[in-house]
């Protein structure tokens, strides 16, 4: 058999060689070729025994060695030896002590070398993976220029000189296209360590991309004085990027435009012509949202800031305007201030405020038996409940203009007597539909929830227990949507009701 033998200080330099080439600690590829050497060694004298290499790091001498550990009781004979018997080999031997018998040097065989090869490009290739993984775990969010390396199904593998990352199709703008060889710039937005390597992720399409590019072509932006606090895109058509300036001097919509356009232009160019609205950041939620909502003009604006919702008012002519095309320009907003919006015409608003005027004046001429003027008066001045009217005191009622104390206090009486003919109403039925007094004693539950809680099949604690908070007060499906309860006090209730699971572990 031919065997292949390697000179001492060329094994040293080959070495060397590859760990510049991969750009890898010399000592993982000397380590590599000491275990390719090991299982070579293992092949010629046998996988049973405890075989190691040792190559010397100055001078290239390759060490075969066997191990034996000193034992009491031998298990496995071709790695251990008995106490006894190792003494014979060497007088001062104890338990726990190896005992080492150096093998002679080894040829290669044509198919030990290849196994031997393949072991060193295998660790190698490990090494040069964990290198990578290290340089790039910590650049995520960092601008990377690169070479399309190839492109398969619409995916680029880009080749970033030290390493080489995936640009998926789905973080392309819309309709671009790359060849071989071209440049590409784009944002590293993941970095995963995977069994075939670490897997960098590049984008185009991630808002964060957009924000980076200001940051190259802004130096304001670059330096801090410029914030960038919110980016919101439609990739490859439009986006929308908040800003605000720490200088009270510096325009931070001007300076992110540039003289003339310049430096914007650079931005949407790169993003092959992605329109771009700079608009002025505001800690003030309604400020924030009508200029997120530009070029379109607002009326008015309203805000729940409990449900992130808000409603704006534009006029009739400006609808389309603030809607966009498809509805890029809200729902680009909505992203933008992470505002739920609902827009409305004044036509709109107007109708909508005639139906609740109506809804509410009729439902306290119904609950406290008076005339449309007194109901109309109350509405006017806000009242939304009969709960309202019973709890608010007789002085701030007989403020209203046409009220004195005694119709105050009669209405104070009528609202009081309703809402506890309600009760009664709600309690019956509750009982009818064997909603349990366990679930009624629950605080924040009033008779009227228990009734929809009942209607819905909730009826006893467990019912009650193994529901979440989102199934109560969902807004578009919660079977309490209706009722004014907040999420804290919905997480509240499903606790209470799930007290007397755990009675027993006290």
């Amino acid at each position: 058999m031919e065997t292949i033998a390697i000179p001492r200080m060329e094994l040293l330099q080959v070495a060397d060689a590859v760990a510049r080439e991969k750009s890898i600690d010399r000592d993982d590829v000397l380590t590599a070729m000491e275990q390719a050497i090991q299982k070579a060694g293992r092949s010629k004298y046998g996988h049973e025994h405890d075989i190691r290499a040792q190559i010397d790091r100055k001078t290239g001498e390759i060490k075969l060695i066997r191990v034996q550990e000193v034992v009491e009781n031998v298990e496995n004979e071709y790695t251990q030896i008995p106490v006894k018997a190792a003494q014979r080999r060497k007088p001062d031997a104890k338990l726990g002590d190896l005992l080492i018998d150096e093998l002679p040097p080894i040829d290669f065989g044509r198919i030990a070398a290849q196994t031997a090869k393949q072991v060193i490009v295998q660790k190698v290739r490990e090494s040069e993976r964990k290198r990578q993984f290290d340089e790039f775990k910590d650049r995520k969010g960092e601008i990377v220029n690169g070479l399309v390396k190839r492109v398969e199904f619409g995916n680029v593998t880009v080749d970033l000189g030290r390493g080489e990352a995936m640009l998926r199709r789905d973080e392309l703008l819309p309709r671009e296209t790359f060849r071989t060889g071209d440049r590409v710039r784009a944002i590293i937005y993941d970095v995963r360590e995977e069994q075939r390597g670490p897997q960098i992720f590049l984008s185009r399409t991630h808002p964060e991309f957009m924000a980076k590019l200001f940051a190259q072509e802004v130096p304001e932006v670059y330096d801090g004085i410029i914030e960038i606090k919110s980016v919101a895109r439609d990739p490859g058509s439009r986006a929308k990027i908040a800003v605000m300036s720490n200088d009270s001097g510096i325009d931070p919509v001007g300076a992110c435009v540039g003289m003339r356009g310049s430096r914007v232009q650079a931005v949407v160019q790169e993003l092959q012509g992605e329109k771009i609205d700079i608009i002025p950041w505001s800690q003030d939620p309604a400020t924030f949202v009508v200029n997120a909502l530009a070029p379109a003009e607002v009326s008015k604006v309203v805000i729940d800031e409990d449900t992130q919702r808000i409603e704006v008012v534009v006029p009739d002519d400006q609808l389309s305007l603030a809607i966009g095309r498809r509805g890029q320009n809200v729902r680009l907003a909505s992203q933008l201030t992470g505002f739920d919006i609902d827009i409305l015409t004044d036509a709109q608003e107007s109708e909508r405020r005639q139906e609740e005027f109506k809804t509410r004046s009729q439902m306290f001429m119904d609950a406290l038996d008076v005339d449309d003027v007194i109901a109309h008066l109350l509405v006017t001045e806000g009242f939304a409940s009969v709960e309202e009217v019973a709890y608010v005191p007789v002085e701030d009622l007989a403020e209203i203009e046409g009220f004195d104390t005694d119709v105050a206090t009669e209405l104070k009486a009528r609202a009081a007597a309703w809402l506890e003919a309600e009760s009664e109403r709600a309690t019956e039925r509750r009982k009818e539909l064997g909603v349990s007094d366990e679930v009624a004693a629950i605080e924040k539950l009033t008779p009227s929830m228990l009734v929809a809680l009942g209607e819905k099949g909730v009826k006893t604690l467990d019912d009650l227990a193994d529901l979440a908070a989102d199934e109560l007060i969902d807004e578009n499906d919660g079977i309490l949507k209706d009722f004014d309860l907040s999420a804290d006090d919905a997480n509240a209730v499903i606790m209470a009701a799930r007290a007397h699971w755990f009675e027993g572990d006290k």
